[in-house]
C-alpha cells in the first residue's frame, strides 16, 4: 500500500491526466502506483496483476509507469527523497562505493548481453554508487558483458546534484572506493581532477587494507535491490520500464532511511 506521507510526497509530481483524453474515465494514479508497487515487490507478470484488487489491469499500469517515468518522475522523486536525507545529515560524503551486479534477462531487450559469470546465458548488469551509509545514488543498467571500469565516470557524473543545506547543491563525494574491476588510471586521473581521491584497488597488487570493511555497503544496498523481487530478474524488454522500476527501488530505500531516523 502507498502510505499517506508518501503519497502527499508523489502526488504533485505526476503529470496531470488530460481533460478530454478519449476513453473511459481511467484508474486512479494512487491506484496505479499501488499496482506497479505490487509488481515490483511480488515479481508477477503485469498479465496477471489482480483486478480485484483495484489496481485496474496490468496493461493500465506498466503504460503509466512508462508515461511517469519519460515525465522524470521517479528521478525527482528520488532527488526529492535524497534532498531529505541530506538535511537530516544522513548522507556520508565522505566516501562513495561502486560496485555492479548481474541479473538474467528472461526475455532479452535494450543494454542486454552475454553474462561472463553465467555461462553466457542472456543478462544486465546494474552499476551501482552508494554513499558512504549506502544510500543508492545512482544507478546504470548496461548489457551483462559491459565492463565495470566503463562505467566509472558515468556513475560519479550521474549523481544528481543534492539540495537540502544552505548553499549550493552537493553531487562530489570525497573519495570513490572501488575494487580491481575499477583499476584504470586515466579514471584515476579524472577522478582527481574532479577534486575527488580514488582508493582503487591494483590488479597484480594485495587489496587495500580495510577497504573491504569501508565498502561492505554496496553489498548491502544490492541486497536490498534484490529484495523488490522484480529486479533481481529482468523481465521487461523495454529498458525505460526496467529503469522505471530501477530508480522506484532507489526512492523507495531512501524512503524507509528517511523513516527510520525520523523522531
Amino acid at each position: 500500500m502507498v502510505d499517506d506521507e508518501l503519497w502527499a510526497v508523489v502526488e504533485p509530481l505526476l503529470p496531470a491526466w488530460p481533460e478530454r483524453a478519449p476513453g473511459p474515465r481511467p484508474v486512479s494514479d494512487r491506484l496505479c502506483l499501488q499496482g506497479i508497487l505490487y509488481v515490483l515487490y511480488q515479481d508477477i507478470s503485469w498479465q496477471l496483476l489482480p483486478v480485484e484488487l483495484g489496481f485496474g489491469s496490468g496493461q493500465t499500469c506498466w503504460r503509466r509507469l512508462g508515461r511517469w517515468h519519460e515525465a522524470g518522475v521517479f528521478d525527482r522523486l528520488h532527488r526529492i527523497l535524497l534532498a531529505e536525507l541530506h538535511a537530516a545529515d544522513e548522507l556520508d560524503w565522505s566516501r562513495a562505493c561502486v560496485d555492479a551486479s548481474h541479473i538474467r534477462a528472461k526475455k532479452g531487450g535494450a543494454a542486454t548481453g552475454p553474462s561472463p559469470v553465467d555461462r553466457r546465458k542472456t543478462g544486465s548488469k546494474h552499476h551501482l554508487i552508494c554513499d558512504g551509509r549506502g544510500t543508492p545514488l545512482k544507478v546504470i543498467t548496461t548489457a551483462a558483458n559491459v565492463n565495470d571500469v566503463t562505467q566509472t565516470l558515468a556513475l560519479v557524473d550521474g549523481i544528481p546534484p543534492v539540495a537540502g543545506r544552505p548553499g549550493r547543491p552537493r553531487k562530489r563525494l570525497d573519495a570513490l572506493l572501488g575494487d580491481k574491476g575499477y583499476d584504470s588510471n586515466p579514471n584515476r586521473r579524472e577522478l582527481r581532477k574532479r577534486g575527488i581521491l580514488p582508493v582503487i584497488s591494483r590488479k597484480g597488487s594485495p587489496d587495500i587494507h580495510g577497504l573491504g570493511k569501508l565498502r561492505y555497503v554496496v553489498e548491502q544496498t544490492f541486497a536490498l535491490f534484490h529484495q523488490f523481487k522484480r529486479l533481481a530478474v529482468r523481465w521487461e524488454r523495454r529498458l525505460d520500464l526496467h529503469d522505471a522500476l530501477v530508480s522506484l527501488a532507489c526512492s523507495l530505500i531512501c524512503w524507509r532511511r528517511l523513516n527510520k531516523h525520523r523522531p
